[in-house]
């Protein structure tokens, strides 16, 4: 009996210090998102004031995400081959978050450009080794619901940074005082990041002691089948902006609801995070296959005529980035192993990251040529990665 005591003592000590370790860094992604979210709300129109037109800064700006996910699959690597985890994580948000109120002082359009492909490069440093070591911790209370509650505050920080931003500049603020602003939160993140690595010196202790099946120097196939699906739903998948232009082009509602509806589809997106982070560990890798069968339908509804579809269409685009988000975070945790995680996440978001940029730009251009065409091929292109989420799960059931 007192044997039996001190074990479940020290189980709820456990899922308690994993509980803790995953609010932790999601407050830091809170006040992470805040920081570069809100800075990205005003990037565009920051730079135009430099005379540029619009398309260099797509370029700018399509450039710098090129780069924040082709350097994950080298940050991942280097994690795993270092073991230095915290240190290329502290250095990734360091660079990702000081380079933002830095903006405040640039003078010119090359210094702008820099400091924002210096941002997006930074996430990429960070991410790999970051959810490497999220997944310890969620290995004790579940993978989906670990990563759902994380990407639930990481999402609360994405909607308020904008609006903060956007109430400033409203009360007078001019966007380079914006920009000095979100030093605070700046701060704030890297703050609360430091206490963590006090807190949490060996992340790995916090994973649950159990039988590794996961061995040797290549993933599994169902972490290929898995790769497989997720980049033909990133292919399908659409960026906010893109649906920004349309509601704006077509005059389907007035500018501001644009970021309101922005703000709607963030909170979606925590909500759905949570949700199918739960489903998640009741019904494995199917819980992905029902958000892609609730998300596919986002463009039919998005693309129509009137406000009122288009907040359906809103809707389901955040459920999607919401189980996307947590689910596929989740899953590389139990389909890769622990020497080799923080490459599987690098790698993973590396094709994700290009996929989605590829899909994107396709969608654009058959935008301008055929509405019902581009609508057409983001919802076939998502269908299509339902067989290979069937496959990565039965593969993964016969590991």
């Amino acid at each position: 009996m007192v044997g039996k005591k001190i074990s479940g003592s020290q189980s709820a000590k456990a899922l308690g210090s994993a509980y803790l370790f995953i609010v932790l860094f999601g407050v830091v992604s809170l006040f992470s998102d805040m920081t570069h979210e809100g800075a990205r709300s005003i990037t565009g129109p920051f730079l135009s004031n430099f005379g540029l037109s619009a398309a260099v800064v797509g370029i700018i700006a399509g450039f710098g995400e090129f780069i924040g996910y082709g350097l994950r699959f080298v940050s991942g690597y280097l994690s795993d081959k270092t073991r230095r985890y915290w240190l290329v994580t502290g250095v990734g948000y360091a660079i990702n978050l000081l380079s933002v109120p830095l903006l405040a002082l640039a003078g010119r359009w090359e210094v702008v450009a820099l400091l924002m492909i210096l941002e997006r490069a930074g996430r990429a440093i960070r991410n790999p080794a970051r959810d490497s070591m999220l997944s310890h911790a969620t290995s004790e209370i579940g993978h989906g619901k670990g990563f759902g509650i994380h990407e639930a505050l990481d999402q609360i920080g994405a909607t308020t940074g904008p609006l903060i931003i956007s109430l400033a500049l409203i009360s007078g603020a001019t966007m380079r005082h914006a920009f000095a602003w979100l030093l605070l939160p700046a701060l704030a993140a890297l703050s609360i990041l430091v206490f963590t690595r006090i807190r949490y010196p060996n992340p790995q202790t916090l994973e649950v002691s159990k039988k590794e099946s996961l061995k040797g120097a290549h993933f599994p196939r169902a972490y290929w089948f898995y790769l497989v699906a997720a980049s033909l739903v990133a292919t399908g998948f659409v960026d906010y902006p893109l649906l920004a232009f349309h509601f704006q082009k077509q005059d389907v509602m007035q500018g501001s609801l644009i970021a309101i509806y922005y703000a709607v589809a963030m909170g979606v997106d925590a909500i759905a995070a949570l949700v199918f982070g739960l489903l998640y560990d009741k019904i494995g890798i199917r819980a992905l296959m029902v958000s892609t069968l609730v998300s596919f339908a986002f463009p039919l509804f998005a693309f129509a005529d009137g406000p009122t579809f288009a907040l359906v269409g809103v809707i389901f685009w955040g459920v999607g980035m919401g189980a996307q988000e947590s689910i596929m975070r989740a899953a590389i945790a139990t389909l890769s192993s622990k020497e080799k995680r923080a490459t599987a996440y690098g790698f993973f978001n590396m094709v994700y990251g290009i996929t989605w940029f590829v899909g994107s730009s396709i969608f654009g251009i058959l935008y301008t040529i055929s509405l019902p065409w581009a609508v057409g091929f983001s919802v076939i292109i998502q269908l299509s990665a339902l067989p290979f989420f069937a496959l990565s799960g039965r593969s993964r059931q016969k590991v």
